[in-house]
């Protein structure tokens, strides 16, 4: 199983507005190597929901319910969407928030992607990083 990081805005649609649906496409993703992440997604497979520039911590953790499809947000280009999308669903807040100053400050999570891609809205967790995170947050 491999595991994730997935940004939003908390302004725009935090970890509360996903525990208030079913399911959620993770959609307006306009990135390359994002959408190129979410195409490697498979189904159960477990996320970080990462609330960025308001907060910037990790708060919950969410489930892939659905692999890659069509954004339902993209226009067409050339006669095809080329942006795609998974469908996530929450599975559990973190009882304690982790933020980024705490992760940026830990030597064993200095090589964690969040850091060196920090622009990146989607990007892949290691199996020993999620462990890891998950205690912080009091898993």
């Amino acid at each position: 199983m491999a595991y994730w990081l997935m940004k939003s805005e908390p302004d725009v649609f935090s970890f509360t507005d996903l525990t208030n649906k079913p399911i959620e496409e993770w959609h307006s993703v306009r990135n390359y190597t994002a959408r190129n992440n979410m195409k490697a997604m498979k189904k159960g497979e477990k996320a970080f929901f990462y609330h960025s520039n308001i907060g910037k911590e990790i708060v919950g953790i969410m489930t892939i319910v659905n692999e890659a499809h069509p954004d339902s947000t993209a226009e067409i280009e050339n006669g095809k969407v080329i942006w795609e999308c998974v469908d996530v669903a929450a599975d559990k807040p973190l009882p304690k928030p982790v933020t980024l100053a705490q992760i940026k400050a830990d030597p064993f999570l200095a090589n964690m992607a969040l850091i060196k891609l920090s622009r990146l809205s989607v990007s892949p967790v290691t199996e020993e990083e999620w462990n890891y995170i998950c205690k912080l947050g009091g898993l």
